[in-house]
C-alpha cells in the first residue's frame, strides 16, 4: 500500500534531489522546466540536483543559449532547454497568453495598436543591440513616446517571450537580458499538437512522478482533458496505481523502501518539489502539520520528503538560514539541515549558518 510520505520520498529521487543527475544540463533537461521567477534561488534549485553544485555548469549553459530563461508553462519564468523551449510555447502559450495581455489591457489600458508599437520597438532594438536589460529596453520604448512602468514593462516582455518574439540574453553582472529568440535558439524542435502532448506528459512523469493527470493539467496551464490526453498515449510506457481517490501516473519502478540520502533539503517555495504539483502537492505534508491557507513562508524546510519547518534564506558576509518548525525538530532533524546547509554554503562560497527558532 503507497502512502503519502512513499509518494513524496519517491518524487525526491525522480527530480534528482536524492538521485543526482551528472550535470545541470540533465537537470534541466529531465525535469523539463525548471520554475526559475528568483533567479538565484532557481540556480540553486537546479545546483542542488547535480552530484557537483556549481553555479557555474548553470550560467555557461545560459550565456551559450543551450538552456533559455523564458515564461513558458506558466505565467512565470522558468529554465528551459532550446531544444524545448519552442514546442513548449507552441503547446502552452495560447492558454497563458490571454491572463498576460488582459493585464495590459484591462489593468494598464494599452490597446492594440499601442501594443504593436512597443513590440517593434523592442524587437527592432534587440536586433541592432542584443543582451538589452529591462531598464535599456524601457529607456528605448519611452524615447518612442511610449513611457511604461516597471510592471507593464515586465508584462510587455513576458508577452513577448509568450509569443516566441524574444527569450533571455546573455547575463550581464547577474542581471537579466533579453535577446531574440531566433537568434537564440535558431530552428530547433518542431512538433505536432499531439506529438507535443505525449512527449509533454511523458517527460513531465519522468521527472516529475508519480503525478496526476491535475498536477500536470496545472503544471503545463493544460485543460484537463488535454492532460489526460497526452497520458493516455502511453499507456505502453507508464505505469498507474490508485491512492486517496487520485490515479498517479509513474515511469515503470517503484517507490523507495525508506528514508534516501540526503535527508535534508533548503528550498525555495517556488522549487518544482512543490511548485511543480497542485493536486497532490501536500504529500509533503503526510501528518498534515503545515497550516494551509495563503502561503505566507519563502522557503522550505524538508527532511525525509516531508516539510518540517518554513525557512527564510539572508546572504550577506554569510548566508544564514533561519528554520520555524511545524513540529519539534529531532537531533538528527537538525543534523540533516546542517549538512544542507552546509552544502548550500559551499555552492555560495559563504560560510553557512543554520538558526532553529525554539
Amino acid at each position: 500500500m503507497v502512502t503519502d510520505h512513499d509518494i513524496a520520498r519517491w518524487r525526491l529521487r525522480t527530480q534528482h534531489l536524492t538521485a543526482p543527475a551528472p550535470d545541470a544540463g540533465a537537470v534541466v533537461r529531465g525535469l523539463l522546466a525548471v520554475q526559475a521567477e528568483n533567479r538565484q534561488q532557481a540556480g540553486w534549485a537546479v545546483a542542488c540536483r547535480t552530484v557537483r553544485p556549481r553555479a557555474a555548469e548553470l550560467d555557461a549553459l545560459l550565456t551559450a543559449g543551450e538552456v533559455v530563461r523564458t515564461h513558458v508553462l506558466r505565467p512565470t519564468w522558468h529554465f528551459v532547454t532550446a531544444d524545448d523551449v519552442g514546442w513548449l510555447l507552441e503547446l502552452t502559450a495560447p492558454r497563458v497568453r490571454p491572463v498576460v495581455l488582459r493585464q495590459l489591457t484591462d489593468l494598464h489600458g494599452w490597446g492594440a495598436a499601442e501594443l504593436d508599437r512597443a513590440a517593434d520597438t523592442v524587437c527592432g532594438s534587440l536586433a541592432a543591440h542584443p543582451d538589452q536589460d529591462r531598464a535599456q529596453l524601457g529607456e528605448e520604448l519611452a524615447v518612442r513616446g511610449l513611457a511604461t512602468s516597471g510592471q507593464v514593462l515586465m508584462l510587455l516582455l513576458a508577452l513577448l517571450e509568450l509569443d516566441r518574439r524574444v527569450c533571455s540574453g546573455r547575463e550581464r553582472g547577474g542581471t537579466h537580458t533579453y535577446a531574440l529568440l531566433p537568434d537564440r535558439v535558431g530552428d530547433r524542435r518542431r512538433l505536432e499538437r499531439d506529438e507535443a502532448l505525449a512527449e509533454l506528459a511523458l517527460r513531465y512523469v519522468a521527472g516529475h512522478g508519480p503525478a496526476t493527470e491535475r498536477d500536470l493539467a496545472y503544471w503545463a496551464t493544460l485543460t484537463v482533458t488535454d492532460a489526460r490526453r497526452g497520458l493516455e498515449q502511453h499507456r505502453d510506457r507508464l505505469d498507474t496505481f490508485t491512492h486517496d481517490g487520485r490515479t498517479y501516473w509513474h515511469t515503470p519502478g517503484s517507490a523507495p523502501a525508506g528514508a534516501e540520502q540526503p535527508a535534508g533539503h533548503l528550498l525555495q517555495l517556488l522549487d518544482e518539489t512543490y511548485r511543480g504539483y497542485q493536486d497532490s502537492r501536500m504529500v509533503l505534508d503526510a501528518a498534515g502539520l503545515v497550516p494551509r491557507g495563503r502561503e505566507a513562508a519563502i522557503g522550505m524546510a524538508l527532511v525525509d520528503a516531508q516539510l518540517v519547518g518554513s525557512m527564510r534564506r539572508t546572504v550577506g558576509a554569510r548566508v544564514r538560514f533561519d528554520v520555524v518548525p511545524y513540529r519539534p525538530l529531532a537531533p538528527a532533524d537538525v543534523t540533516a539541515l546542517e549538512e544542507a546547509a552546509a552544502r548550500y554554503g559551499v555552492y555560495l562560497g559563504l560560510e553557512p549558518e543554520l538558526r532553529v527558532r525554539a
